[in-house]
């Protein structure tokens, strides 16, 4: 299940940069809820944001570890 938030900074959610991110990269920031993480454009704080279960989005790291996204273009 999927949750959409029109404003990333208005849900009252720390969120936290990966340490792999950079300036110049497509970052994201995640922020833990119970069974659930919420995830953000880095550069975007007002933008919006996205809530995964837990479960998807431990799939989704694990697809982005073993490289084995495909590009949409």
């Amino acid at each position: 299940m999927t949750t959409y938030y029109p404003n990333a900074s208005a849900t009252g959610l720390v969120f936290t940069k990966s340490s792999r991110s950079t300036d110049q990269a497509n970052c994201v920031e995640c922020a833990g809820l119970p069974g659930a993480v919420a995830v953000c454009d880095s550069k975007n704080p007002g933008g919006p944001a996205l809530v995964y279960d837990t479960a998807a989005f431990r799939r989704f790291a694990a697809a982005v570890g073993d490289d084995a996204l495909v590009p949409v273009n």
